[in-house]
């Protein structure tokens, strides 16, 4: 799967949207309920850090599979939606 830039993307897609669900049900109750503000400040920095690395790849496929500009920017909006990325891993799987 990591072979190609696509199962790379489906890859790094699955990471981002765990941490980005792990940030939003984990660590931001965390932070507002039991005053741990730590929790968000390591999510969060790990989460920006996948989502750079989720652009990188969406850049990648996208040059290398020439995808249009607007599945481009679907995959950008499922990165923003919850459960987003999941969606799109089922739908760029079944194109597989």
């Amino acid at each position: 799967m990591m072979n190609t830039a696509l199962g790379r993307f489906r890859v790094i897609g699955i990471i981002e949207g765990i941490s980005y669900l792990v940030l939003l049900l984990i660590a931001m109750p965390l932070k507002y309920y039991l005053d741990f503000p730590a929790a968000v400040k390591i999510a969060g920095s790990l989460h920006g850090l996948f989502f750079v690395l989720y652009i990188l790849a969406l850049a990648h496929v996208t040059f290398k599979d020439r995808w249009s500009v607007l599945k481009v920017i679907g995959a950008f909006i499922a990165s923003l939606l919850p459960f987003g990325n999941f969606v799109l891993d089922a739908r760029l799987k079944k194109e597989q």
